[in-house]
């Protein structure tokens, strides 16, 4: 089944329409546009300890060892920002892709292209942000930008810091990031393997992740993890493994288990049941289903992939071009979107924490924030690829549906 096959390349993405609407709420990131194997998700990097934000001075300036930005105050415009920092409008404007008279968002970071007077006592700042003796700085950053391969990640070249400025608080330089056209805040946290929510809060981002072309981002550092019981656990667990396999019994060959007995060429091995092996037909989902369930199918058709943890986080059923997708259960429309392939994906959040995934839709019928009832039409099976794939979210996390639906 050539669709079938496919399935497997961009499932994937299904998963990952979560993250639109998880992100909001849990800080966690599943970016719609990748192309993934197995996985669904960044929870590891969502899960990565992730340093804080140095604060700024009075000023709003923050300033580290090779270039400074400004963090803007609730109200500002970047011409309250530059009379503030005492830089020509114009120059802020032109190197942050803005206009003197936009008005900018509560800790928006505006980068600056040349360094103004460091954070003094006079400023209410401590001095330049120093990096912890025990952390590789170059290694950190050497890493961000090969996990970036060819996209820019620093705008341009600026003078350091003076020889004799003031250290201040101790934190780790981050890396910098001039979005491009047609990426997201959801394509950039992939990118370095930091979790959305932590992007959004270093460059006070809006609850939506607008970013705009020219923009330049600081992407969270990681701080790392030197913990000595977690370092010492798998040292103590190789070590007994590396005894144990010291101390076995070695039998000699045939002792450890019984040998089968060869095929005869002259005794045919006998005929299989093929009752007992045939595999049971898929059922029709329309005809099975209880009308006590906690969920309803979202289309009437036959499971063509069961759900898998980590490789199918939900289950595939196959119906008719055209057939309408339903909602499993009253709900709200949490987000509609599309993945880097222009397919379509439909988000539901129910109550007790629940979210319901539609990937591979066509003809949507509803719109973002709408209340739905189930078995409510949401969609249709598109004309090619004739599936839906359908997820059950428990918060965060991938459910099997199968115990929703019976």
């Amino acid at each position: 089944m050539e669709n079938s096959q496919r399935i497997p390349l961009r499932i994937a993405i299904a998963g990952l329409a979560v993250g639109f609407v998880a992100a909001c709420d849990d800080g966690l990131d599943l970016d719609m546009r990748g192309t993934f194997g197995g996985g669904l998700d960044t929870t590891t990097a969502a899960q990565a300890a992730i340093a804080d934000r140095p604060s700024p001075d009075k000023r709003g300036i923050i300033s580290y060892p090779n270039y400074q930005v400004a963090v803007a105050r609730r109200g500002d415009t970047l011409n309250d920002v530059a009379t503030r920092i005492g830089m020509p409008v114009a120059d802020l404007a032109k190197y942050n892709g803005l206009k003197p008279e936009d008005t900018l968002r509560q800790s928006e970071i505006i980068a600056l292209p040349y360094r103004v007077a460091e954070p003094s006592q006079a400023t209410g700042g401590a001095g330049v942000v120093t990096a912890p003796s025990n952390v590789d700085i170059e290694s950190l950053a050497s890493t961000a930008i090969n996990n970036a391969g060819a996209q820019e990640v620093k705008s341009e070249p600026l003078q350091p810091a003076p020889k004799n400025a003031p250290k201040g608080e101790t934190g780790i330089e981050p890396v910098r990031h001039k979005v491009q056209r047609g990426e997201t805040a959801f394509t950039i946290s992939r990118l370095y393997d930091v979790s959305v929510r932590s992007l959004a809060d270093w460059n006070g981002l809006d609850s939506s992740f607008t970013i705009r072309e020219n923009q330049i981002l600081l992407i969270p550092p990681k701080v790392a993890q030197t913990s000595s019981a977690s370092t010492s656990a798998p040292a103590a667990a190789a070590t007994t493994a590396a005894a144990g396999a010291t101390t076995a019994a070695v039998t000699k060959p045939g002792q450890g288990s019984a040998t089968p007995t060869p095929p005869s060429s002259t005794k045919p091995l006998p005929k299989a049941d093929e009752k007992a092996v045939a595999p049971p037909a898929s059922p029709d989902l329309g005809k099975t289903q209880s009308t006590t369930s906690k969920m309803g199918y979202p289309v009437n058709g036959k499971i063509i992939r069961p759900y898998s943890k980590g490789k199918n986080n939900g289950i595939d059923i196959s119906a008719t071009a055209g057939s309408a997708v339903k909602a499993a259960s009253d709900g709200k429309v949490a987000a509609i979107t599309t993945d880097a392939d222009n397919i379509k994906i439909v988000v539901l959040r129910h109550s007790d924490n629940m979210m319901t995934v539609y990937y591979n839709v066509d003809d949507v019928k509803v719109s973002k924030g709408a209340s739905v009832k189930r078995g409510q039409t949401l969609a249709s099976i598109p004309s090619k690829d004739n599936f839906v794939h359908f997820e059950v979210r428990k918060g965060f996390d991938s459910v099997d549906p199968m115990p929703y639906l019976q």
